[in-house]
C-alpha cells in the first residue's frame, strides 16, 4: 500500500523555489524551518531514519500553514495536504510542554464559542485602547503576562456594545429587485472582535438585491481547530454549523420559501475551511454538498456583479481629494488557499477615485495564521513588522484586509509605521455606498 505522505512528497525536487515565499524561513533562516526541509524530514521519518520527537516536531510547529509554497512550487507539490496531514500527529502530549497544552486547551475552549468568548471579554470592555492599557504597556508590566498572554493582550481591539450581541434577524430582506437568497456565516472571532464587518457585508448584499439568511445560534466553522490538527473538534464544529443552516432551510422549505443559492463568508480563513468540509468529514456526501455551496463574499459578488443602482450610488471615500489609495492585503487562505485574487480588487475599483496599490511581498504571510501569533509571538512579531513596512511603503490612505486574523495583526504593527486604517473591503464598499466618511486613523 502506497503511503499518502510519499504521494505528496515524491514530486519535490528540492529546487528551493519555495524558500523566498516561506514566512518561517524568512525569519528563522534554517532549512528545517522551510517547506523543503520539512518534506526532507518527513521522508526521513517515513524511512524510519528520523524520529518525530519534540525537537523535530518543533520545526513543523514553526510552519504558519500559509500555503505560499503551493503557489510557488513548479513541481506541483501539495504542501498544503502534507502539513494538514502532519498537524494531528503534532498533538501528541509528549511533543509539547504542559504550558503549551494548557494554553491551547484554553484557546480552543474559547475561540470557537462566541458566547464563552464574550463572557471572558466582558470584564475588559473598557480596557483595549484605553489610557490604562497604554500605561500598562509603558510601565513594562505587560511582560509579567508572559509572551503568549502578552501577545493576546496586544491584539485586543476596542470592544463596543456590538461586540457582545448578534442583533440580526434570521431573514434580512433584499432592497429593490430580489436577485437571490444567500446564507451568511458570521464567524466566531469576527463577530466579536470586528462586528462592523458583518454589518457592512449584510448591508452591501441586501443593497445589491440579495436576501440574507442568518441562522440563530450558528457557531464556529472549525477553521481555527482545523489549522491546528484538532480533528475531532473540527468535525464536530463543522457538523453543528451545517445542522444550523439545514434547520433554517428546512423550516423555510415547509413555509414554501426557496432554499439558499449559496452560503457566504466574509473571513477568508473560514471560507477556506468550509470549502474542505467534504474531505474534513471523510468525503461524506453531506459535507461535499455543503462545501459546493460555499463562496467567499467577494468571489460571489464579483461573479453575480454589483447592481447598477448600487454602483450608481457609490461616492468617493474622501470628498476633498482627487484620489484615494487603497492597498490590498492578500490573506493567505484567500490567495494561496482559495486562489482568489482579482475578485476583491474588481469590487473595490467600483468606488470612485480609488487607486489600488500593491505591496512588494503581497504573497508573504503577515504572521497571524490562526493562533500562530499567540503561540509563537516572536516569529509572528517579526513577520508583522515586515508586513507593516511593506504596506507602509505604498503610502496608503487605507489598507483592505478580508480576514479578521490578518486585520488584527496588521493593525497592531501598522500603527508603528503609518497610522492608516485597516478595513474589510465590504466596509469600504458600504461606506462609499452610504456616503460615510471613513475614520482617519485606527482606534488602537
Amino acid at each position: 500500500m502506497t503511503d499518502p505522505f510519499v504521494q505528496v512528497t515524491d514530486p519535490c525536487v528540492h529546487c528551493g523555489f519555495c524558500l523566498p515565499t516561506c514566512a518561517s524561513y524568512r525569519v528563522l533562516g534554517t532549512e528545517m524551518d522551510s517547506p523543503r526541509g520539512r518534506i526532507h524530514a518527513l521522508k526521513a521519518i517515513q524511512r524510519e531514519e528520523l524520529k518525530l520527537d519534540s525537537d523535530v516536531a518543533a520545526h513543523f510547529e514553526t510552519c504558519l500553514g500559509c500555503y505560499a509554497s503551493v503557489s510557488a512550487c513548479p513541481s506541483g507539490v501539495r504542501y498544503d495536504k502534507l502539513i494538514d496531514a502532519i498537524r494531528p500527529k503534532l498533538n501528541g502530549p509528549e511533543l509539547r510542554s504542559p504550558g503549551e497544552r494548557m494554553l491551547r486547551k484554553l484557546l480552543f475552549s474559547l475561540l470557537p464559542y462566541p458566547g464563552r468568548l464574550r463572557a471572558a471579554l466582558a470584564p475588559l470592555r473598557g480596557y483595549p485602547g484605553s489610557q490604562l492599557q497604554k500605561l500598562f504597556k509603558a510601565s513594562g508590566l505587560n511582560y509579567i503576562l508572559g509572551s503568549e498572554l502578552k501577545a493576546m493582550e496586544e491584539l485586543l481591539p476596542p470592544l463596543s456594545e456590538d461586540c457582545f450581541q448578534d442583533k440580526w434577524p434570521v431573514i434580512n430582506p433584499a432592497i429593490g429587485t430580489k436577485r437571490g437568497r444567500v446564507g451568511l456565516v458570521l464567524g466566531c472571532v469576527q463577530r466579536v472582535f470586528d462586528p462592523d464587518v458583518n454589518v457592512a457585508t449584510i448591508q452591501v448584499l441586501t443593497a445589491n438585491g440579495f436576501e440574507v439568511v442568518i441562522p440563530r445560534e450558528q457557531g464556529c466553522c472549525g477553521a481555527a481547530t482545523h489549522h491546528q490538527g484538532e480533528t475531532a473538534l473540527t468535525e464536530a464544529l463543522a457538523s453543528d454549523l451545517m445542522d444550523t443552516f439545514e434547520r433554517v432551510i428546512g423550516e423555510k422549505k415547509e413555509a414554501g420559501i426557496e432554499p439558499l443559492d449559496a452560503v457566504l463568508v466574509a473571513a477568508s480563513g473560514c471560507g477556506h475551511t468550509m470549502k474542505q468540509y467534504g474531505s474534513i468529514l471523510n468525503n461524506q456526501k453531506r459535507g461535499q454538498v455543503f462545501s459546493a455551496a460555499v463562496f467567499d463574499v467577494h468571489e460571489y459578488l464579483n461573479q453575480q456583479g454589483l447592481s447598477e443602482e448600487f454602483v450608481r450610488q457609490l461616492k468617493p471615500l474622501q470628498l476633498n481629494k482627487e484620489s484615494t489609495s487603497i492597498t490590498f492585503h492578500d490573506a493567505c487562505h484567500m490567495l494561496h488557499g482559495q486562489q482568489i485574487k482579482s475578485a476583491p480588487r474588481e469590487l473595490l475599483k467600483h468606488i470612485p477615485n480609488v487607486v489600488l496599490r500593491e505591496p512588494l511581498d503581497a504573497g508573504v504571510c503577515c504572521g497571524s495564521a490562526g493562533i500562530y501569533n499567540i503561540m509563537r509571538p516572536e516569529e509572528a512579531n517579526q513577520l508583522g513588522q515586515m508586513k507593516a513596512e511593506d504596506l507602509s511603503k505604498t503610502r496608503p490612505d487605507w489598507v483592505a484586509s478580508a480576514n479578521i486574523g490578518c486585520t488584527l495583526q496588521i493593525r497592531k504593527h501598522l500603527k508603528d509605521q503609518q497610522p492608516a486604517p485597516v478595513l474589510h473591503p465590504m466596509q469600504l464598499l458600504n461606506q462609499s455606498y452610504r456616503c460615510q466618511r471613513v475614520p482617519a486613523i485606527n482606534k488602537i
